[in-house]
């Protein structure tokens, strides 16, 4: 059994910490919505699967250097990696909405140690080992980027109140995080869209990673919404509000164009297609965008002033714990096989 585990543990996917994102962004808006136990429920699952993530990851560090390397310098999987950021971000958040402030903060600053040095190597990535200089290596989970440096937003925005004389200098770290988060968007959904309108496209290009799209839209969008609900008491920062008020807008009307497009997709290749549906840890990169775009229409009903709006919150909420629960089935039952192969 340990060997299996090692096994598992050795082809590890870098972005399976997007089960921590899918899990805890649920759990936050069933918190705000007022279902406390539904949300307590899912952070219990965190608790387990966090933890459980970081000790399989540090493992792979430690005994399968090599197979860690090969995805970290791969164009393709590099990106994967911001999924950490993103899970300690979402956890952080959920730690911090019953009461466990010095954990919260410790996991921000953990979430922005591996921002930082993720930013710097993925590109390097791309522009001294990309060999193939070509739009098509780029894909979906590209922008979990994104949604990692969005992540950071959220949680330090919820930290300020508790930072004392150091709120000033995390509101202006925050509003630059988001800033950064959205010049990715630009440079990253350009391309992405230049491979998707004017190169081929086949079934087994189509991956759930194409959600992330949407999500980094709605992520940023919550972030901006959330700066906007906050008083930084900093004129310059006040200044930038509409700037902030019409980003916000426009992303979140187009997140929400994106999704009938995702499911024109999912019908094109599992249904014109016919291909099979199993289980993969990039299923999660399907769910924490639906949660996502929950929250983060909940949040602009809120900065707008315009509480109808929650009508598409609580429908979207309620699609993305039931895709939830259809993931997590497919996830046990993957397990289950795996126990039935080793006996």
């Amino acid at each position: 059994m340990l060997k299996q585990a090692l096994l598992q543990i050795r082809f590890l996917y870098p972005g399976y910490f997007a089960l921590v994102m899918a899990t805890g962004i649920i759990s936050n808006a069933l918190m705000l919505m007022e279902f406390k136990i539904l949300s307590d429920i899912l952070f219990i699952v965190n608790l387990l699967a966090y933890p459980w993530l970081l000790f399989a990851s540090t493992v792979r560090v430690m005994r399968f250097r090599a197979e860690y390397w090969n995805d970290l310098i791969n164009p393709k999987l590099v990106f994967s990696f911001f999924t950490v950021v993103a899970a300690s971000s979402v956890f952080g958040i959920q730690l911090l909405l019953r009461g466990y402030t010095a954990i919260a903060l410790g996991l921000w600053l953990f979430g922005l140690v591996a921002w930082v040095l993720l930013s710097y190597f993925s590109f390097s990535v791309l522009i001294f080992l990309n060999n193939r200089h070509g739009v098509d290596v780029i894909h979906g989970g590209w922008l979990i980027a994104i949604v990692g440096t969005e992540s950071l937003v959220l949680l330090g925005i919820q930290l300020t109140p508790y930072l004392g004389s150091g709120a000033a200098l995390m509101f202006v770290v925050v509003n630059m995080l988001w800033g950064i988060g959205i010049a990715f968007y630009g440079i990253f959904i350009t391309l992405f869209s230049y491979r998707l309108f004017f190169l081929r496209v086949e079934p087994v290009d189509v991956t759930p990673l194409f959600w992330v799209v949407m999500g980094a839209a709605a992520i940023s969008v919550n972030a901006g919404s959330s700066l906007l609900l906050t008083e930084p008491g900093i004129p310059f920062l006040l200044a930038l509000r509409p700037f902030v008020e019409g980003t916000i807008l426009i992303l979140w009307a187009w997140s929400t164009w994106w999704i009938p497009l995702l499911i024109v997709f999912g019908i094109w290749k599992y249904v014109v297609h016919q291909e099979p549906l199993h289980y993969h840890p990039m299923l999660w990169s399907v769910i924490f965008p639906l949660g996502m775009y929950s929250l983060a229409t909940y949040r602009l009903s809120l900065a707008a002033d315009f509480l109808p709006l929650q009508w598409a919150s609580r429908i979207m909420i309620w699609i993305a714990l039931g895709a939830w629960l259809l993931t997590m089935y497919g996830a046990l039952g993957a397990i289950r096989q795996g126990l039935r192969v080793r006996l």
